[in-house]
């Protein structure tokens, strides 16, 4: 069954606490776009003129290196968004955006957007508590790459992904090299940790999916300082 595009807003923290009607005025200004698997959404340095919101699949936010090296800054599904830092200072994106699956995208543009906060304390609002969870979690994951050796930072990624979704089994399938790029190690060594974990029957994986099966054993991890 096919979502309405008010139905998918009320799913976006951004837009979940509008009433129908003001959700319904943004969708009518957003617009909806396909990428195929591997695409390029955005660059890193394009003009950032756009909220973007992911209706279905996957994208990732990287930084590129001169030498082709990626550095996954975050995985976002269903729901997820990305692009409202430069809609509120007109600054080029600071990311580039890549669909890691085939993926439906709606865009708001800032002038849209920008009118509809301008009349709508609320989304205001919504705005700012939004940007605050992201610092929030920023600021955690900088402490966790600076503090936590190899095994702690997977085990803090995995307790993150399982908070997100809500149970103990992450639905996003990782792979070895995606948690690599997340965390700043090698694929070897989370392959190495991952199946440590297995082997101490903290986790369970089929097809990529990860279920938790010891979350306190993972707590302890998380919290261990080098």
């Amino acid at each position: 069954m096919t979502v309405s595009t008010p139905d998918a807003l009320a799913k976006v923290p951004l837009f979940g606490g509008l009433d129908p009607a003001e959700r319904q005025r943004f969708a009518e200004a957003a617009r909806e776009r396909a990428y195929p698997k591997g695409s390029v959404i955005l660059f890193e340095n394009d003009p950032g003129e756009s909220l973007y919101i992911v209706r279905h699949g996957r994208v990732k936010v990287v930084l590129i290196g001169e030498d082709g090296r990626e550095v996954i800054l975050g995985v976002l599904g269903a729901g997820e968004h990305f692009g409202e830092l430069s809609l509120i200072d007109q600054q080029p994106r600071s990311a580039t955006v890549m669909a890691m699956e085939d993926s439906t995208l709606l865009i708001l543009h800032r002038e849209d957007f920008r009118r509809r906060v301008e009349a709508s304390p609320a989304v205001a609002w919504s705005l700012l508590t939004e940007l605050s969870r992201r610092l929030r979690r920023a600021d955690e994951k900088i402490g966790g790459l600076v503090l936590l050796d190899v095994p702690g930072r997977i085990a803090r990624l995995l307790l993150d992904f399982a908070a997100e979704g809500g149970g103990p089994t992450i639905e996003r399938a990782l792979t070895h090299q995606t948690i690599a790029q997340m965390i700043g190690a090698s694929r070897e060594t989370v392959s190495r940790a991952t199946k440590d974990f297995q082997d101490a029957g903290w986790i369970s994986v089929e097809r990529r999916r990860i279920t938790i099966a010891d979350e306190r054993a993972l707590r302890r991890l998380a919290q261990l300082r080098v």
